[in-house]
């Protein structure tokens, strides 16, 4: 029987990010765990430009080599975790952008989100990307990761130290994200 797959796309794209640790560290977690064959997919690496495709993603026509492998990417994946600071009280542009490129790879599949910033922990971009996946018929999940001023779990090595709470946060996330998988392969199939 083969694992489910989870994509982890971390949506930070500026020179000296820290989206990356914390995409790391989250990987980790969900490879520990078992339930997924875990990739991470970080859009600073993929570097999509801004959507130039000239059809609607939806009718899958598409004429650039940088959407073809994106949209193989995301179209194998059961289910993501989403890895976004705040910026300016939103998600990156980068994710946005990354998310517009298609349309039905991203359907019927659930959706966790670690957010990280100062004292709101990425609160109002996260909750901006959950009202934004639903309509790509992504289910968003109620359980997320929050992590505030994150820029002080980061040791001198560059290596995230999650607290206590962001640790029990995650077992959370991955056990609502497996279930919900499983679930929505039911829909999935139906379509």
């Amino acid at each position: 029987m083969t694992m489910d797959k989870l994509k982890i796309i971390n949506a930070t794209v500026r020179p000296g990010r820290k989206g990356p640790l914390i995409a790391e560290w989250i990987k980790g977690v969900a490879e520990q765990s078992g339930s997924f064959e875990v990739e991470l997919l970080d859009l600073g690496e993929v570097k999509l430009p801004l959507m130039d495709e000239p059809n609607h993603p939806a009718m899958k026509k598409y004429q650039h080599e940088h959407t073809k492998k994106w949209s193989a990417k995301i179209e194998e994946a059961d289910a993501f975790i989403f890895v976004t600071g705040e910026y300016d009280f939103g998600y990156p542009a980068p994710l946005r952008n990354a998310l517009e490129y298609l349309y039905t790879e991203w359907n019927y599949k659930a959706g966790g989100i670690v957010s990280y910033g100062g004292v709101s922990a990425g609160t109002r971009a996260a909750n901006a990307l959950k009202n934004d996946l639903a309509t790509f018929k992504v289910v968003p999940l109620y359980e997320m990761v929050n992590i505030p001023f994150f820029t002080e779990h980061i040791n001198e090595n560059g290596v995230f130290e999650p607290t206590e709470i962001a640790v029990k946060s995650a077992a959370a996330l991955l056990k609502e994200l497996v279930r919900w998988t499983k679930g929505l392969k039911t829909i999935k199939a139906d379509v």
